[in-house]
């Protein structure tokens, strides 16, 4: 009975995390539309308050608590699919996106207005890609049937290599 609660208090917090960092990936592409090389002093305080306390306060913690209630997840329930390493390789790319969503918070902060940001497409592009291959993934749960050769299957009949020291 507590692995049944356990599993849902884990899967809605999972769920509801995912959603915020899904949320938090989209939006911040969206604020920096408002960057400008030649914005004002306070304009400028503004944004990157927000660019940088939304990435930092929000947007990370909601990933981190995501993958971390995953993980949980993947243990208590004990699924190794295919589809499973599948998602869990989309989910590496969104922290990928992620990570570069922070280098551009942070080219804002370093360069005071010189430097040009790429359009928010660039990366919201990938974003909503990659979300939606999670979600396909998940709702389907497709049987993906791997031949691995027989050499990555079974025992040989090896010794393994003894440690020398040098």
């Amino acid at each position: 009975m507590l692995i049944i609660w356990s599993t849902l208090i884990f899967k809605a917090l999972h769920i509801s995390t995912i959603s915020l960092w899904a949320v938090g990936l989209v939006m911040q592409p969206l604020l920096f539309r408002g960057y400008r090389p030649q914005m004002s002093d306070t304009a400028y305080i503004r944004f990157r308050q927000l660019t940088h306390y939304s990435y930092i306060r929000f947007l990370t913690p909601a990933a981190v608590i995501a993958v971390g209630t995953g993980i949980v997840l993947i243990l208590l329930r004990g699924i190794f699919e295919p589809w499973l390493f599948a998602k869990l390789a989309l989910v590496s790319l969104l922290a990928m996106l992620h990570a570069y969503v922070g280098h551009m918070i942070v080219l804002t902060a370093e360069t005071r207005g010189s430097v040009r940001l790429p359009s928010p497409l660039m990366v919201l592009g990938p974003v909503l890609l990659v979300l939606t291959g999670i979600l396909v993934l998940v709702l389907a749960k497709p049987v993906v049937t791997v031949e691995w050769p027989q050499w990555m299957t079974e025992p040989q009949s090896f010794s393994l290599p003894r440690w020398v020291p040098i």
